[in-house]
């Protein structure tokens, strides 16, 4: 293993995960704070437990990315951000500031594109990153230097090895079993009759 750790968080993922997690925390004037809250509480954790040398976070930007272009479809059912979270974002974004955490967000990509980008060239560096993310697709990244460390279960990091154990397949056919599968989260309907047995 390499001294050089990168821990990339995807950060709408920890959003919506702090925003979840603990409901109803306002402050004096009414703002809502939970997801502000829950997300320092939730990178502090990270941080005190792996210490990494390394940390980023990339963020969704609004409007359409380039998967919306090749399919009109996409994504077309998911809600939108709830309210109370959005007008957390700000705030979100400043506390990631003051850790002097750099944010990363392009427009017609979302994060999880930057964050692949980011760990493959870390990879050419010869350093460990660690994408901290609750979306499947980032799987298929899973090799030898980058790892998912899940959000949705506490302590739970993916090498080849977890991608194997839970999928039946290495990270390299992730995409080929999320294709069939389908997606109802990004509206991608798989192929009739297949599902995750």
């Amino acid at each position: 293993m390499s001294k050089n750790r990168l821990f990339l968080i995807d950060g709408n993922s920890f959003c919506y995960r702090a925003y979840y997690a603990i409901r109803h925390l306002t402050n004096s004037k009414g703002q809502p704070t939970n997801a502000v809250y829950g997300f320092i509480t939730m990178l502090n954790k990270l941080i005190k437990e792996n210490r990494p040398e390394m940390i980023a976070v990339a963020f969704d930007l609004k409007g359409p990315t380039f998967r919306h272009k090749k399919f009109e479809e996409y994504k077309i059912h998911r809600k939108p951000m709830p309210d109370d979270l959005a007008s957390q974002l700000q705030f979100i974004k400043m506390a990631v500031g003051a850790y002097n955490i750099p944010i990363y967000e392009l427009a017609g990509y979302e994060a999880d594109d930057v964050l692949a980008t980011i760990a493959k060239r870390a990879e050419e560096r010869d350093i460990d990153t660690y994408i901290v993310t609750g979306d499947k697709d980032a799987l298929q990244l899973v090799d030898s230097h980058i790892k998912v460390y899940s959000t949705h279960k506490e302590g739970l990091i993916y090498d080849e090895e977890a991608v194997k154990a839970d999928f039946g397949v290495g990270p390299e056919r992730i995409t080929d079993i999320m294709g069939l599968m389908g997606d109802a989260s990004d509206n991608i309907p798989g192929i009739s009759g297949i599902g995750e047995k």
